[in-house]
């Protein structure tokens, strides 16, 4: 059957009783029907049976004539029945449809309860650039659906210098409930603060955990006393879990001495303590340190709560921290010996006594090979220890374990060379070690030894000529199939042609 008989046989059916048909045919002559059927198409649109009307607005899509669709598709967008609205709509976008009907259409589907419509009409307004209803849009800021109110949220931010759009955001913020007015809140620029100041202390006790947490967000950054005062006060009031972990990160911050004692009522929850026992730790007064030991010596407290506190012991640094902290590497939790690790890699950083230094090197090399989860982790709290270095070189010659011998090779080069115990690096042999890291068959440490060699220079170690077999063999690396490898070569065959040439 040629084009004209399939056009001629889908008119006859669009007359037809058969409403099955009569949907068949509307969305057949949409596919290969000309200009001059837009007419038909149109009348279709008038079917009593929503299945045909859902066709005919699918064929007006595909036919393609904006003019007959401009006519009859705001009025399908109002449909009762929701599939005819939603294919209208898709219509209408497909058409690049404008006007003031459509504009109307699109503003109305903003309300529409099928959340497929919301995002049409978002999508519509989207290319058209225009709000459509402004109230409507900010209020779908809180709509459950992900996809909404994350269209609505980036034609708001793309249309934040519009006064209306502008003004019912400001009022959201001010005056809106739960997810609307938090998320309005998040859109405001931070020079929106003082017009809207008084509005925000009053939401620090908003019904919404949701506003409470935006609210302290906004005034995390205000230098202001009064600010500071009700944000302890909130804390102190304060019975949601997630709300008091955000008070106490932001509170944290500022180390006011006020709010240890409502730091304490959180220290055993699972979800705020960890952030309370940060509080205790920038305290740093004698009794905030007491609680904190009380807290690591007491298996009861959940374990992301007694890492926290080991952490901070090691922040802290009083005389005992060291001799806290070692014991519980061997800790039956596995937080709480994570802990111990972030506390120690702290005095680490902040610095050792003379005495500890040993010890603590001993600690963490054996931690470095005996626990394969946390490798990195200990890693890190060695770096810069030039007592763990005769056993880290070993490490690095001997280990069969990979990520070990990586972490070993990376901690061959300090982050600077200011701490104690500068003079042991950058020793020729370690030097060699780096070079012969970069011909490993393991990814790891291919990036560790080109890293390393990198750092190397930007410490000023001395760098002996090693000849161009590195320099090439750095180039090569330098289109190694990992990424971070390529990126590590690169910066190393800069550094040490750098280096080479002063």
């Amino acid at each position: 059957m040629g084009t004209e008989h399939q056009i001629a046989f889908f008119l006859r059916e669009l007359a037809g009783p058969d409403a099955r048909r009569r949907s068949a045919a509307a969305k057949g002559l949409g596919r290969i029907g000309r200009h001059e059927h837009a007419r038909q198409l149109a009348e279709t649109a008038g079917d009593p049976v929503p299945e045909v009307r859902e066709a005919a607005a699918i064929g007006l899509g595909r036919l393609g004539v904006p003019e007959a669709g401009q006519r009859v598709l705001p009025l399908l967008m109002a449909d009762t029945d929701p599939w005819v609205r939603r294919a209208a709509s898709l219509s209408s976008i497909k058409l690049d449809l404008r006007g003031d009907e459509v504009v109307q259409a699109y503003a109305d589907l903003l309300r529409d309860p099928d959340h497929h419509l919301r995002i049409n009409a978002l999508v519509g307004l989207a290319a058209m650039r225009i709000p459509g209803d402004v109230q409507a849009l900010v209020r779908l800021l809180g709509d459950q659906d992900g996809a909404v109110w994350g269209r609505a949220r980036s034609l708001i931010h793309d249309l934040r210098d519009d006064k209306a759009v502008k003004a019912e955001v400001i009022r959201a913020a001010r005056e809106g409930e739960g997810a609307v007015r938090a998320e309005a809140l998040t859109l405001l620029p931070s020079r929106c603060n003082k017009r809207l100041l008084d509005s925000l202390l009053a939401g620090l006790r908003d019904p919404s955990p949701e506003v409470r947490v935006a609210v302290a967000d906004r005034l995390s950054d205000v230098k202001k006393r009064r600010v500071r005062d009700a944000l302890t006060a909130a804390l102190d009031a304060e019975r949601d879990s997630s709300v008091a972990l955000n008070l106490l990160g932001i509170l944290e911050r500022h180390s006011d001495q006020r709010m240890v004692e409502a730091a304490l009522r959180w220290l055993r929850d699972p979800v705020a303590g960890p952030a309370a026992a940060g509080v205790l730790g920038e305290a740093n007064t004698g009794a905030a340190v007491e609680h904190l030991r009380g807290v690591i010596e007491d298996t009861s407290f959940p374990g992301p709560n007694r890492a926290a506190a080991a952490k901070a012991i090691g922040e802290c640094g009083r005389w005992d921290a060291v001799w806290l902290l070692l014991p519980l590497l061997d800790d039956p939790d596995p937080d709480a010996q994570a802990g111990a690790v972030d506390g120690l890699g702290s005095r680490v950083y902040y610095g050792l006594r003379l005495w500890e230094r040993r010890p603590v090197a001993r600690a963490l090399v054996a931690r470095l090979t005996s626990h394969s989860d946390s490798t990195w982790r200990t890693a890190n709290a060695l770096s810069g220890l030039a007592e763990a270095l005769p056993a880290l070189r070993r490490l690095a010659d001997t280990s069969d374990a990979v990520e070990v011998r990586a972490a070993a090779l990376s901690l061959l080069v300090p982050e600077d060379l200011d701490g104690p115990g500068r003079g042991a690096y950058g020793t020729e042999a370690d030097l060699h070690r780096l070079v012969r890291g970069l011909d490993d068959d393991q990814e790891p440490v291919r990036h560790s030894a080109a890293h390393g060699l990198k750092q190397w220079v930007a410490v000023g170690l001395t760098l002996p000529p090693v000849g161009d077999a590195v320099r090439d063999r750095l180039l090569t690396l330098a289109q190694d199939p990992s990424p971070r490898v390529r990126s590590a070569a690169a910066e190393a065959h800069h550094a040490v042609a750098y280096g080479w040439i002063h």
